[in-house]
């Protein structure tokens, strides 16, 4: 199974304001592995707020050669294929990325392909706080270079954060604390398993005829409407 983990940078927090992606960053998860990643940086064209450039570091002039989302659509497209897309707080970046389609006439993603790690963290860990910082710190994730936010940084933090919180848990159809392989196998041999009866005590059945006599003599004065027995014997069902 293909998983992405993905997150964004951007102008602010607004994007019915007008606020655009500037950085995106992913990385694949292959049967729970960190695979290949992807980084693009946008032109907004706009001016990147003070307290984004704050968060991020990502200057106007940097982004002023870059290119537009659009232009770079296809390239992030190929790469999420149709896999699930997991994010920290993925409500935010589902809303810049479905803002950015909106503006490149291009459908939006269903909130039903997003798997948000900030709404797991808080259902798994009732206290403390769920930022990604704390969480690294919680799962003992070394972050102590992450002075500025990154999109593709903080990706391969969140793989590793999610690669530890479902630890256990089947990513996909290989089991990696007995492989299917094992498991099929056990299953074979508990199937063929051939049981030992020669000690087997065999219990000895009375066919005295005075007993099945009395047997009979009491079913027919006492069970009138027998779904087993009828008034001429024994019934067939």
């Amino acid at each position: 199974m293909r998983e992405i983990i993905f997150d964004t940078e951007t102008t602010g927090i607004r994007p019915d304001l007008g606020h655009r992606i500037i950085e995106l960053g992913a990385v694949e998860l292959i049967d729970g592995e960190i695979g290949e990643s992807l980084q693009l940086y946008f032109n907004p064209e706009r001016k990147v707020d003070a307290g984004a450039f704050e968060v991020h570091g990502i200057s106007d002039e940097f982004l002023a050669d870059k290119p537009r989302f659009s232009e770079k659509l296809a390239d992030m497209l190929d790469f999420f294929g149709d896999d699930p897309l997991i994010a920290h707080n993925a409500d935010f970046d589902r809303g810049f990325l479905n803002n950015e389609f909106r503006l490149a006439d291009y459908p939006a993603f269903p909130t039903t392909r997003f798997i948000d790690t900030l709404k797991m963290s808080r259902q798994r860990y009732k206290s403390g706080r769920h930022s990604l910082d704390a969480l690294c710190a919680r799962l003992d994730i070394e972050n102590t270079d992450r002075v500025l936010h990154g999109a593709l940084k903080d990706s391969v933090l969140l793989a590793q954060a999610y690669l530890k919180m479902t630890a256990g848990e089947q990513h996909t159809m290989r089991f990696d604390s007995a492989p299917m392989e094992q498991v099929q196998k056990k299953r074979t041999l508990k199937n063929t398993k051939k049981a030992d009866f020669s000690q087997r005590r065999v219990a000895a059945l009375s066919t005295d005829a005075a007993i099945v006599r009395s047997h009979q003599e009491f079913v027919a004065d006492n069970i009138t409407d027998s779904l087993w027995v009828g008034n001429s014997g024994l019934r067939v069902l």
